[in-house]
Formats: structure tokens, sequence, C-alpha cells
């Protein structure tokens, strides 16, 4: 005899989900590049942005920063915190950066306000079920990026 459980899981816009009709919240894992920072946050997520200002393009050495916002208190370390390096660029008013001083990954940090968790997208392992609701910005985008968008693309590297 076979015994077939069904869930009805629903994922809502606050990014909890209902199982069964209960909201519950989730816990998504991420880690560094070398994989010695690690740490699991926890939705719901507030909201997602992707930054595109000058500031963010230093720290990312890309076109923009994918940032998630969750209340400050949503994060449990497992391994690397004494890792973490934290840069608070000093004339202004809310630009941080935190990441791993062996490998150099964006890592989660607490707002210079304290009120909020900003997990950059890349750290995270899993599925955050939030995605960009809006991209900030939008102005000191880089001269370069349109046109990036409308580059051929390829699965891996192209061949030489």
């Amino acid at each position: 005899m076979h015994l077939i459980l069904k869930l009805r899981i629903c994922y809502r816009s606050d990014n909890s989900y209902q199982e069964n009709g209960n909201i519950m919240d989730i816990n998504v894992d991420g880690s560094c590049l070398c994989g010695q920072v690690k740490s699991t946050v926890q939705g719901p997520f507030k909201r997602f942005y992707q930054c595109y200002c000058d500031r963010c393009q230093k720290k990312s050495g890309s076109a923009f920063a994918s940032l998630i916002f969750t209340s400050f208190d949503k994060i449990t370390w497992h391994s690397g915190q004494e890792l973490v390096k934290r840069y608070d660029l000093p004339h202004a008013e809310r630009f941080s950066n935190c990441f791993c001083n062996n490998c150099g990954s964006q890592v989660p940090y607490v707002s210079r306000d304290g009120n909020f968790l900003i997990i950059p997208g890349g750290y995270l392992d899993g599925d955050p079920q939030i995605k960009p609701s809006a991209n900030i910005f939008w102005d000191e985008k880089p001269c370069w990026f349109e046109e990036g968008q409308q580059a051929t693309t390829h699965s891996t590297y192209p061949e030489a």
C-alpha cells in the first residue's frame, strides 16, 4: 500500500509561504566564495533592490549591487564571523561594505542606522523567494550597461 501525502504550498508577496494553510517563514543559507563565512537568514524579506549607484558599482565591481533587506535580527552565523571586515564610507550617511577578509566576497551586514540586515543577493546559496522590485539610482548606471544587455549570451566562456 502506498501512502500519498499532498502538501499545498503557496508563496506570498511578503516572502512567507503557506503550507496547508499555515504561514511559514523561510530560511536561506548563505556563504562566501571560500566557504569560511556561513550563515542562515530568515524571511520574510522586506525588499530587494538592484542599486546602480557609483558606490555600489565600486564595491561590487559590476554594474549594480543586488541587495535584499530584512529585519536586523534575522541572521544566524554558523562560522567565520570573525573574518567579516566592515568599511563605512566616512562622508556617506548610509553606505557600508562588509566582506570576508579571506576571499573578499560581500557578506550580510546591519545597516548603519541599525534598522535592517542587508544581504548581498549573490551571498545566498538558495532561492530567497523574492525578486528584485526596483532598480535604484538608475541614472548612475555605467555607460556600457545597456549595450551589454544586447550582447550575445553563452552558457560558458565563449570560444576564442
